[in-house]
This record gives C-alpha cells, sequence and structure tokens, in this order.
C-alpha cells in the first residue's frame, strides 16, 4: 500500500474521502455507484486464476 508522507496509509485516505461525499442527484448517486461496479468487477478479473488442464507438459 502506498505511504503518504503523514504516515497515513493514502488508499484508507482516498476511501474515506470518497465515502464523505454524498451525491446530490439520483444521477449522480447512479455514477458512484457504477464507479464501485467497475471497480469489483476489475478486482475479480484480475484475480481470476486460470487452471491448467493441458496434461502434455
Amino acid at each position: 500500500m502506498t505511504k503518504s508522507k503523514t504516515g497515513t496509509d493514502k488508499n484508507l485516505e482516498n476511501t474515506v474521502s470518497g465515502l464523505s461525499h454524498t451525491p446530490v442527484t439520483s444521477h449522480e448517486a447512479q455514477q458512484l455507484q457504477q464507479e464501485a461496479n467497475d471497480r469489483r468487477h476489475l478486482d475479480v478479473h484480475n484475480h481470476r486464476k486460470e487452471t491448467d488442464m493441458d496434461p502434455s507438459h
């Protein structure tokens, strides 16, 4: 994890600042939810383990 100069966790600071933001309109709320869904999808995609089913090696 990335540490800022003050010794606090930068990723945690970004998460907290994102959570403290209250959407004003339903469109903004939908956009924030879509960003979260996109991040979740990328995380699952990046951590997918493919099983090697080829016994030839």
